[in-house]
């Protein structure tokens, strides 16, 4: 008790009640938290449109672009819903710094959740690509048992690009990471397919659900949360997600220049990011994943 009065690590966990599903829920609902992405968010849109994505929940993080607007426009109004999150909110005993993304996942878990059997949080560098199928429907539904589904990154570098291509992200960022599963050579996270009426407790990058650590992979396995680290974890059997971490170099370098979405030392904040670029491209593969799923519903 004494250790977290005193700490002064941001508040990166929060646990909550989960929400009682509504009658008839169904679908898959994607939560979004955006700033001045306006470069690539239609490309975002319209291929998770394509891949069957039922609603889109996305917080306005303070954009002052054309960010906003462009999925208006793109998005119909009844699936979309867009809320303001300009924010910066800390504990008012401890002082620390409540993560903004864990502020809004729970919120559209708490909020939008009961509507749906399935709910993603992920970043605008995001893409949830169905690997056999042609929806991200098709692709959960063998996995419907599961209360929630770790998707490891797949890390997508600058592929050789100074400034940004015409034509888009995905026919223009082919060479991945080589390793995406943990302990190897890369950058590796995760982002985590959830049935949120059985969330316990929020992170960015895991949940816990029915109150327990146990996660899944996307060939329905179920591993302690702590093991979905391990080799064995490892699977895209049905659904890969593909993170593009940089893009061009000018984009890098902007995205270094806009520093973390936390309260963040900004020196080792760029040593950092530099660093993880430098691990994603020491050793690649070609990926076509993206391409061949939009090739295979007969594109955008």
């Amino acid at each position: 008790m004494l250790r977290t009065l005193f700490s002064r690590k941001n508040i990166t966990k929060l646990s909550i009640i989960p929400p009682k599903a509504a009658e008839g829920r169904a679908g898959i609902a994607l939560v979004l938290i955006v700033r001045n992405e306006e470069r690539h968010i239609a490309e975002w849109a319209r291929f998770h449109l394509a891949a069957g994505a039922d609603f889109f929940v996305v917080y306005d993080n303070g954009c002052t672009d054309d960010t906003i607007p462009i999925l208006r426009q793109l998005i119909p109004e009844e699936q979309l819903s867009v809320i303001p999150w300009d924010q910066k909110l800390r504990d008012g005993v401890t002082g620390r710094e409540i993560h903004n993304q864990v502020l809004a996942y729970a919120h559209a878990i708490r909020n939008f959740g009961p509507r749906f059997r399935w709910m993603a949080c992920i970043d605008a560098d995001e893409f949830l690509v169905p690997v056999q199928d042609r929806s991200l429907g098709e692709a959960l539904e063998p996995l419907k048992r599961c209360p929630n589904v770790s998707l490891p990154w797949h890390n997508f570098g600058r592929c050789g690009h100074q400034e940004p291509p015409e034509g888009g992200v995905i026919p223009n960022y082919t060479q991945r990471a080589a390793h995406p599963a943990s302990g190897a050579r890369g950058v590796t996270n995760f982002k985590v397919i959830i049935d949120p009426v059985r969330v316990t407790a929020v992170k960015v990058h895991s949940y816990e659900t029915d109150g327990q650590t146990a996660t899944w992979n996307d060939a329905g396995k179920m591993f302690n949360l702590s093991a979905r680290n391990s080799e064995a974890f490892y699977s895209s059997e049905r659904l890969q997600l593909n993170h593009y971490y940089t893009r061009s170099e000018q984009e890098l370098a902007a995205k270094i220049a806009r520093g973390s979405n936390q309260t963040v030392n900004a020196a080792r904040h760029a040593q950092r990011v530099r660093r993880n670029v430098a691990n994603i491209e020491a050793e690649t593969v070609e990926d076509r994943s993206a391409l061949k799923f939009l090739e295979r519903i007969g594109g955008l």
